[in-house]
């Protein structure tokens, strides 16, 4: 019998058991939209392998279906910037949780592009027209057996967000240089099962819609996501 999901709904609360601090920043440098169109278009992009190919074991025994997230990255005065958004709290998955735009494939998808950018419009009202793709990272494999595709793009900046309120609470933005940054990458360590279950977070403190301070709490599958992002640019 399959052991039923465990559901993580404080984080914030697993215990960190380390901080990447030893790697390197990526310099603002390898962060503009040319270095990374010259990133995507290099000849070994193919043998690149994520450090962080899924969570792990998975908690179900069905093949993975096929998913796909846009990661937006948006120009700003100060440089790249992250899209992201927050669930509404009332979801049955991935409630109040950090994510990247994205879902489940359709049969009428043609690729995972096209996944991307259809989920994408849906959930924030960013039209496919806006968005130009860079291309694909390896898939990720989640714990709910999604295969996931990241599909990286560039957003023009003249957008204007239209969330669907019934799935994204909020749509908010992140430096790109401050998520590849690892000395902001902290590792959790529980356990479910007798099985180890590790992940990463990336905490942003940043200003919500109201004005407020808020921390953005990302991790799981975005961080991991974001982390196997940093690698491929690293090279």
């Amino acid at each position: 019998m399959t052991p039923t999901l465990p559901r993580i709904t404080h984080p914030q609360a697993v215990p960190v058991t380390g901080v990447d601090a030893h790697l390197p920043a990526l310099s603002l440098d390898r962060l503009t939209s040319q270095a990374l169109r010259q990133r995507f278009a290099s000849p070994d992009r193919q043998a690149w392998q994520p450090e962080i190919p899924g969570d792990g074991r998975r908690f179900s025994e069905r093949e993975p279906a096929a998913a796909s997230v846009l990661v937006p990255l948006v120009e700003r005065d100060d440089g790249l910037h992250v899209l992201l958004t927050r669930r509404t709290d009332h979801l049955r998955d991935h409630a109040g949780q950090i994510s990247f735009p994205g879902g489940r494939a359709e049969a009428h998808d043609a690729d995972a592009v096209a996944t991307a950018l259809r989920e994408t419009e849906e959930e924030v009202g960013l039209a496919a027209d806006l968005v130009d793709v860079l291309g694909t990272l390896p898939g990720y494999t989640t714990i709910t057996s999604y295969l996931v595709t990241p599909v990286v793009a560039l957003v023009q900046p003249t957008f204007t967000v239209r969330p669907d309120t019934f799935e994204v609470a909020e749509v908010f933005e992140v430096p790109l240089q401050f998520l590849m940054t690892p000395a902001h990458h902290r590792r959790h360590e529980f356990e479910y099962l007798g099985q180890p279950r590790r992940f990463l977070s990336m905490p942003w403190h940043g200003v919500a819609a109201d004005g407020q301070p808020r921390e953005y709490f990302i991790w799981g599958a975005t961080a991991a996501m974001i982390r196997n992002l940093y690698g491929f640019l690293r090279g």
